[in-house]
């Protein structure tokens, strides 16, 4: 066993102090180093991603962009879902595009947060989504809302005539171990984009390992363009709250010298890419409190840092 390898067992047994933190698994050139569920959680169990769910749902829509269901990102929403715009629609809904759902930047207020609790009480979270009031222009800041990337779920559906699931089903199928055990689906029966699936973590591993490879599983059959990876990587805006950097689905940062890609599901759901290292990292945590504000999201942060500097020297 190598000194890194040794190095990465004492950091993984020194994350148990991270309160909140049930699972972690390391992998490096597809082979996992590191794997610990901590206080009784397991690799094998399903948990809730939370908005990690929002990376799913940005592969699901390259995919359909590369099968033709979708002409691109600059195709606008109206085109797909104007049926559900409000009677008398802000003109700038027009303006809105698939990719400024993708990437935060549709302008609409958020349904996240304080908002989020009366948008899944209303009876279509759709329309809901639509009727928000504009707090900038498409194309604009950062607006962070899980209902941008329920509309996506919605465009997903009404274009393809099967449900968000059913499509993440039939088009992630070759990828081996990727599985959603359960979704929460809105009064119309669209599956929520962006919040309450769950994976385990072994799956969420398996769909990080997909864009690690490029794209490709790991018997070589193509899921992903590697366009469409890169397109997602590419910084478009910026989050308020943490300063890093969001493309389409995936927040794009550096950390312990290394370009990072992650996703970040309430309360610490991490998924994380190096490309440089060929490292996937994924992290599951207890959701209370949240961890943006209890610091937990900066402390997992702090171990994948820590994790880079232990196998770097491998490279």
């Amino acid at each position: 066993m190598s000194v890194a390898v040794d190095e990465l067992e004492a950091i993984v047994d020194r994350a148990e102090r991270l309160e909140q933190l049930e699972t972690l698994i390391v992998a490096r050139h597809g082979k996992v180093l590191a794997e610990r569920g901590y206080r009784g959680h397991r690799t094998s169990s399903p948990t809730n991603i939370k908005s990690a769910s929002k990376t799913v749902l940005s592969a699901l829509i390259g995919i359909a962009i590369d099968k033709g269901v979708l002409t691109g990102t600059d195709q606008p929403i109206a085109d797909l879902i104007g049926g559900d715009f409000p009677a008398k629609p802000d003109a700038r809904l027009q303006q809105v595009t698939v990719g400024n759902l993708l990437s935060m930047q549709a302008g609409l207020g958020s349904t996240s947060g304080a908002n989020y609790g009366s948008w899944v009480a209303s009876p279509n979270w759709v329309r809901a989504a639509l009727a928000r009031p504009f707090e900038d222009e498409p194309g604009g800041a950062m607006i962070y809302s899980t209902g941008s990337s329920h509309l996506l779920s919605a465009i997903l559906t009404r274009n393809t005539g099967k449900s968000t699931l059913q499509l993440a089903q039939e088009w992630l199928a070759p990828l081996d171990g990727f599985d959603i055990s359960a979704w929460t689906r809105d009064p119309q029966g669209i599956y929520l984009g962006g919040n309450e699936m769950a994976m385990t973590p072994h799956s969420l591993l398996a769909f990080a390992e997909l864009y690690r490879r490029g794209g490709l599983t790991a018997s070589g059959d193509r899921l992903l363009s590697r366009d469409w990876i890169e397109t997602s990587w590419t910084l478009r805006t910026r989050s308020r709250y943490t300063g890093h950097g969001y493309g389409y689905g995936w927040f794009v940062t550096e950390l312990a010298g290394e370009d990072i890609r992650y996703a970040w599901g309430f309360g610490g759901q991490m998924l994380y890419v190096v490309p440089r290292l060929d490292m996937s990292v994924v992290m599951t945590s207890d959701t209370q409190p949240s961890g943006g504000a209890s610091g937990h999201r900066d402390a997992l942060h702090q171990l994948l840092g820590d994790i880079i500097e232990a196998l770097r020297s491998d490279s």
